[in-house]
Order: C-alpha cells, then sequence, then structure tokens
C-alpha cells in the first residue's frame, strides 16, 4: 500500500478556557488554581475548564459540578467569557498563518488545530523545527502553553497529541508508520484512541479485542461484517493509515450531526421534555442542510436527573429514507422516547443523526411526495436566521416555560460572551 507521508502538526491549546482567564486577569496559569463554569450563580453549573494546579490538587476537571469546588481563598471560580476565548484563538490562527497558506490549516476547534508544514520545511527547518517555533511564539506573545503531536497523517498526528505529546515535558511529539507497533498497538482500553467511543470499545471487548494491537490483528473481512464501513476504518486507523485530506473528518464512516444538552433545570413533565427534544431535533436538522447532507440513523438519548439516581437510555432507529427535516427527525424521537422513557426527572438530552448521505443522493418516495416542499421549506428557514440571527424565526414551543431556544441564541458558543 502507497503511504502518504506529510508533515503534520496537531496543536493543543492546553487547559484553554482557563488558561485565557488567567491571562485576561494577569494571572499565571501554571501557578493559579482557577475553575470556569457556564454560570456562578448556579450550583449545578458545570465546570467548562480548570487550571492544572485545580485539576492535580483539587480534582476538579471539565464536567465536574461547581459545588463540587471548595471554598478556599486561593481558588478563583469565573464565567465563561466565550468572546474573549475566540479572540484568543483567532490571535493563535494568525501566527499559524505565518507558517502556512489556507488550504494547509485546518481548525478543528477552538483550542486544535491541523497545519501541514512540509511546503514550508525548506524555509523554517524541518518540522521539529517548525513544532518548536510556533509553541515559543504562542507562549511569548499570547501567555498560551501547548502541546503538538507530529505525524505523517492526520490521524498519526493526533493520536500522537493525545497519547504522547501531551504527556511529555516539552510536550511535543512525533509518531510515523513505525512507530505504530510500539506506540498505539498496546494502549488499553480501546476507548483511549481517538475515535473508538464507549459502546464500540464494549463491543470490541466483546469479539476479544482488548488493545489497539488486537484490533489491528483481527480479520478485516469479520470487523467489515460487524461494523461495515466503520470496520474497514477501525482496522486501518490501528495500523496509523488514514487517506483523508487535511480538513476532512477522520473518521469518515463515523460522521454524524448531533446536539446534546444538559438543561438549566430538572425537567419532570414529559411534555416539556418533548418540546426541548423538538428544539434540539430543529438545531441537528439545521447542522445537517448546513453541510448538504441527510441521514438515516436518529439516536436519542435521555440523562435523568440526580434526584432520580441519575442513569437514562440511548437508543436508535434507521429510517428506510435518509432526511434532514425536523420533523421527520422528531417523529423519530419521539416513537423512541415514548417506548423507553421510564417517567424519571430528566436533566439532560442528546438528538444525533448519523449513516450519512449527500442530500443530492435522496431519492422521491412514492410515500412522501411533498419532501422536496418539505425540504425548500427547511433551507429557506436556515436562510433567514442566517441572516436575521437565530431567535428570528423560533418554533412556538421555545417561548414556552419549558423552552430554551431563546435564552441559548443569547449565548456564544452556548455560554456567556
Amino acid at each position: 500500500m502507497d503511504l502518504k507521508r506529510e508533515s503534520i502538526l496537531c496543536i493543543d491549546l492546553k487547559s484553554f478556557y482557563a488558561s485565557c482567564s488567567c491571562i485576561k486577569r494577569g494571572l499565571d496559569p501554571l501557578t493559579t488554581y482557577l475553575a470556569v463554569v457556564g454560570a456562578t450563580d448556579r450550583q449545578g453549573s458545570v465546570v467548562l475548564a480548570s487550571t492544572p494546579l485545580m485539576k492535580k490538587k483539587y480534582r476538579i476537571k471539565t464536567g465536574s459540578r461547581l459545588f463540587e469546588i471548595p471554598k478556599k481563598k486561593e481558588i478563583h471560580i469565573v464565567n465563561a467569557e466565550m468572546r474573549y476565548y475566540l479572540e484568543m484563538s483567532m490571535e493563535v490562527t494568525k501566527i499559524l498563518h505565518r507558517y502556512a497558506a489556507n488550504e494547509d490549516i485546518h481548525i478543528y476547534s477552538v483550542d486544535e488545530s491541523f497545519i501541514r508544514v512540509n511546503p514550508v520545511e525548506r524555509i523554517f527547518g524541518d518540522k521539529w523545527a517548525i513544532a518548536r517555533r510556533i509553541k515559543k511564539e504562542i507562549f511569548e506573545e499570547l501567555g498560551l502553553t501547548v502541546a503538538i503531536g507530529i505525524g505523517e497523517n492526520m490521524l498519526l498526528s493526533k493520536l500522537c497529541l493525545d497519547l504522547d505529546a501531551k504527556k511529555t515535558t516539552e510536550g511535543i511529539a512525533e509518531w510515523t508508520y513505525e512507530s505504530v507497533p510500539h506506540k498505539l498497538w498496546p494502549v488499553t482500553p480501546l476507548s483511549e484512541m481517538w475515535g473508538i467511543g464507549s459502546r464500540t470499545q464494549k463491543t470490541l471487548n466483546r469479539m476479544g479485542i482488548v488493545k489497539v494491537g488486537d484490533l489491528a490483528h483481527y480479520p478485516l473481512e469479520l470487523l467489515e461484517k460487524k461494523f461495515g464501513i466503520m470496520g474497514n476504518q477501525l482496522y486501518y486507523h490501528a495500523h496509523g493509515i488514514d487517506h483523508s485530506d487535511l480538513g476532512a473528518p477522520i473518521m469518515l464512516g463515523q460522521i454524524s450531526f448531533g446536539k446534546s444538552q444538559i438543561l438549566l433545570r430538572d425537567y419532570p413533565d414529559k411534555e416539556e421534555v418533548k418540546h426541548v427534544i423538538l428544539e434540539i431535533c430543529e438545531e441537528v436538522a439545521r447542522r445537517t442542510r448546513s453541510s448538504h447532507k441527510a441521514g438515516r440513523t436518529i439516536s436519542l438519548g435521555i440523562g435523568y436527573s440526580k434526584e432520580s439516581f441519575g442513569g437514562g437510555f440511548n437508543r436508535a432507529k434507521t429510517m428506510d429514507q435518509p432526511t434532514n427535516i425536523t420533523m421527520d427527525i422528531y417523529k423519530v424521537c419521539l416513537e423512541l422516547f415514548d417506548k423507553f422513557y421510564n417517567g424519571d426527572v430528566v436533566r439532560s438530552i442528546d438528538v444525533r443523526l448519523s449513516n450519512i448521505v449527500d442530500d443530492t443522493e435522496l431519492q422521491l418516495s412514492l410515500f412522501d411526495l411533498e419532501y422536496p416542499k418539505r425540504s425548500r421549506l427547511g433551507y429557506a428557514m436556515d436562510e433567514i436566521r442566517r441572516k436575521h440571527g437565530s431567535a428570528s424565526l423560533l418554533r412556538a414551543v421555545s417561548y414556552t416555560n419549558a423552552g430554551t431556544a431563546l435564552h441559548r441564541s443569547k449565548l456564544i458558543g452556548g455560554h456567556k460572551g
């Protein structure tokens, strides 16, 4: 197999939100105890980020709750400042543009980016020299610490970042194809490998696959029989092989559009829960249409409140025809909700659309001749919201006590600006 060998850097801004909040207040992120929360006035508010010392001494990390933070004078608790974080992220991107053209940079998230540097190695030095220069300039100019994984493709650079670079003293490491047997294959549990979630891990474990090396040596035809195209990708990724272009989804077979929401309060009324499900379906459909995609498999996840001792369910249904229409997705979600909901108090909702195709591949069904009209309506609504704001066109449920869309439309990145 002809393996693509490039110089790709995967750059992670360490403890980004917490570091930015420290810098804005003139504090050193490496010596400060600080936690960023969604809202300081809600004890159940989720911790979005914390400084390294906060994680080490008090075990407060992303996903912890405000009420878990000890009441200590040395601890700073601050609201998320999304507008400022985005500004800082853009400053980092400006530094990356000193070393690469637009087509060689992929902004993966607000705190993580990929950059292809082989076209400029003759100018700035090899990949290690460029990684060190970028790391130094980001720290000196912005005060932010970064970790950098270097790989011969996007997947290897990402795996190197997560499994190696973040743990080294320098914060930089490199993986090649030759690194895979002794660096990647010993990894366990499987969920430590980027792209493998807990549910896939459980399925693989039941097949006797415990380490990534087990996955790499499992018969390809059996993985494809069990997982379809995803089985093919799991096999090749276990060998460090990835033919994605920069910016393409690395796990193409797993691409999905979804939205998870931790509710602002407990929802004991099932009708109110349905109102929020409809709002979330609207957002999932919009995100899918924005990429001109549609999907056949709809998943609904419901998380129960701690008052109900937690728990919940996650179920999916695959339809005959792919869709990107809100009410199609909502209809399936209602079916799943009515079938599996046990009456407990709800605190979180997740809706996901997968098994993705291009919306140009949709076939007209003899049983739904109105589909093209409903599809055009969805795109028209998206355009109105794009021009006039997300709150310019809302469903009636968003104006009820259960609705959350009106509140969320005033947030940046899901949080206060």
